[in-house]
This record gives C-alpha cells, structure tokens and sequence, in this order.
C-alpha cells in the first residue's frame, strides 16, 4: 500500500511540474541591479550625503557639546549647593549622553539606513511595477528573483527589458555569467 501511495504521489509530482512547464515561461531580474541603474539613485545618494553632513554631524556636535556642558556642571563646579534630585538627574543625563556619543556610529548607521530606505522606496516601487508590466507584456508566468534559488529552471534575464520599458541604459560590462 506504502508502494502504490509513493508511486502515485511521485507520478502527481511529476505531472504537477510538467504542467507548471508547460503553463508558462520563465524569468529572472536582480531588482536590486535595476535600482541600482535608476537614474534617481544618483540624486538620492547626493541627499544622503547631504542629510549625513546637515543633521547626523551636526546632531553629533550637539551632543558632545550637551555632554561637555553636563559634565562640566557636576565636575568643575560647586555641586553641594545643588539639590539631589538634579545632580542625579544631571547624572543621568550624562550616562545617557555619552551612551550615544559612543555608539554614535551605530546610531547614525541606522538613521541612515532608514532615511536610505524611505527615499528608495519609491524606486523600488516603479521597478516593481515595470517588472510586474514586462512580465505579463511578455507572457512570463514566473519571474524568480536572481540568486534567490540554488536550483531552477532555464530562464530569460529580465533586467534589460526592464530596464527598456524604464528608459534606463544597461552599461555594456554587465555581468551575466551567474545569472
């Protein structure tokens, strides 16, 4: 009976890949490769470094500044007239200053990282939708994304039809031989 189950089951296997076969064609981009050619990212990457030397360093520079001031008032001043409660408070606002002034880079990593993803966000979105267009322009059923699948079937590399229908030029370099 266990026989017969793993025949029928390797027999439905089979057919349910010859008819996904047989249903379409099939494709492959790297998305990211076509984002990476838009001709918005060269601007987005100007605003990044710009909102790195406008915000980041000169949040930075505030810090270190709050943090001098902060330190200053509880270790080059007379703090036994000061009540308790702010010198602890004071305290705590140093520990927490320097907190962030030592993991800074971090931090600024991760705003950037942020700010990187909310400007891109729309790119990414008119790929998509190009992606989404080539693939039923020109009948594709499956539209794998490139090097997400150790294995798979013969597909047509989508970037440069893609690329078309955006209006973008493919640089001649390109390198398909992993694709």
């Amino acid at each position: 009976m266990k026989k017969i189950f793993g025949v029928i089951t390797v027999a439905l296997c089979l057919a349910a890949a010859s008819n996904v076969s047989a249903q379409g064609k099939f494709g492959h981009i790297d998305a990211q490769e076509m984002v990476s050619l838009m001709p918005e990212v060269g601007k987005i990457d100007t605003l990044l470094r710009k909102f790195q030397a406008d915000s980041l360093n000169s949040t930075l520079t505030s810090l270190v500044q709050e943090y001098t001031y902060k330190d200053s008032l509880l270790n080059k001043t007379d703090t036994s007239k000061m009540p308790a409660s702010i010198k602890g408070q004071y305290r705590q606002d140093l520990e927490n200053l320097a907190y962030q002034v030592q993991n800074w880079q971090q931090i600024s990593g991760n705003i950037m990282e942020n700010k990187q993803a909310q400007l891109l966000q729309p790119v990414y979105a008119k790929v998509m939708t190009a992606i989404n267009a080539v693939a039923k322009e020109k009948g594709y059923s499956y539209v794998f994304a490139t090097g997400a699948l150790i294995v798979k079937p013969a597909s047509d590399d989508l970037l440069p039809l893609v690329a078309a229908k955006l209006g973008v030029k493919v640089p001649a370099n390109r390198n398909t031989t992993q694709r």
